[in-house]
C-alpha cells in the first residue's frame, strides 16, 4: 500500500490524480487493530485467499477470528468498501471485488464526484441551503471581496446508515439563480450537467487544496466523530478555461475513516 502522502483519496466518490503540498495521514494513523484488520483483509484479497466474487466472512466470523470488537470490524469493512475492495448487497452480505484497478482508483476524486454524479445516487440529506457570508478561504477561491456573500448548498452523505462526509457547494449568488440548487430535494443531475443546462457555464479544470484540522463542535456532531479526531478538508475550485472561478466543492472527511493516496503512470 502506497504511503507517499497527500495527492489522492480513496473513498466512494469520483477521483482524478492531483498534486498537493502537504503530507496527509496514512492508515497507520488510525487505531492499530482497525489498521491491522484492513491490511490483513487486503493481503488476503491480493493473495487469492478471498477470490473476486466470493462472499467475505461475516462480521461475527471476523470478530471471532481476530478477537476484535464489532465497531472495529464495521469500521474496517467500511474502509474496504469505500476503497473499492468489496461490495455490500442488502440481505446477502459483502462480496470481494479484488484489488482496485487504477481506473477504479481514478474515479474516486471527491470533488469531481459531486460534479458529475446525481445526488440521488448517494444516500444523504441536504442540511443547509441559502446565501451566507463566505469564509475567507472560500472567498479567496471564488475571488470574492472580503465579507461578500456566496450561495451555499450543504449535504451530509451517509454510508451504511452512518455519516461519512459533509459536502458543501459554494458559488456566487447570481450563479445559483434559476437553478434547482436552491431546493432541499436531491438533484437528479450532476452539478456540471445542471449548471451547464441552466446557466450555460463550461467547466474546464479543478484546482484542489487539501488541509487537515480539528473539527468544530458542529462538524463533529454532523459526522458523529470525536472532537479529538482530525478532519481532512478537500477544496476543489472549479474554473472556466479562462481561469474564472465558477464554484467550490468543499468535502469534509473524518481522518479515521478515509485514506489519501495517489495512482499515476510512470513515464
Amino acid at each position: 500500500m502506497d504511503r507517499r502522502g497527500c495527492v489522492g483519496l480513496r473513498s466512494n466518490l469520483v477521483k482524478q490524480p492531483v498534486r498537493c503540498r502537504t503530507v496527509m495521514m496514512s492508515l497507520e494513523s488510525v487505531p492499530p487493530k482497525y489498521a491491522q484488520l484492513v491490511q490483513t483483509l487486503q493481503r488476503r484479497i491480493e493473495s487469492g485467499t478471498y477470490l473476486p466474487g466470493s462472499l467475505l466472512p461475516s462480521e461475527n466470523q471476523l470478530i471471532q477470528e481476530f478477537g476484535v470488537s464489532r465497531p472495529t470490524v464495521v469500521a474496517a469493512l467500511r474502509v474496504l468498501r469505500e476503497q473499492g475492495w468489496i461490495d455490500s448487497q442488502q440481505g446477502k452480505g459483502r462480496f470481494v471485488r479484488g484489488r482496485p484497478a487504477m481506473a477504479a482508483v481514478e474515479r474516486n476524486r471527491p470533488g469531481q464526484a459531486y460534479l458529475i454524479r446525481p445526488e440521488l445516487d448517494s444516500e444523504g440529506e441536504v442540511v443547509q441551503v441559502g446565501t451566507v457570508v463566505a469564509p475567507n478561504r472560500i472567498a479567496a477561491l471564488l475571488e470574492l471581496p472580503d465579507k461578500d456573500k456566496a450561495f451555499l448548498r450543504r449535504r451530509v452523505i451517509t454510508l451504511e446508515g452512518e455519516p461519512s462526509m459533509v459536502v458543501s457547494v459554494w458559488l456566487p449568488a447570481e450563479l445559483s439563480e434559476g437553478t434547482d440548487l436552491t431546493s432541499s430535494a436531491p438533484l437528479p443531475q450532476g452539478l456540471r450537467e445542471h449548471l451547464q443546462a441552466r446557466k450555460g457555464v463550461r467547466f474546464d479544470h479543478v484546482v484542489e487544496q487539501i488541509t487537515a484540522r480539528m473539527p468544530t463542535a458542529g462538524e463533529a456532531r454532523q459526522l458523529a466523530m470525536g472532537k479529538s479526531t482530525p478532519l481532512l478538508a478537500v477544496f476543489g475550485a472549479v474554473r472556466e478555461a479562462s481561469g474564472r472561478p465558477l464554484l467550490v466543492v468543499e468535502v469534509l472527511l473524518p481522518a479515521d475513516r478515509h485514506e489519501l493516496d495517489d495512482a499515476y503512470p510512470i513515464g
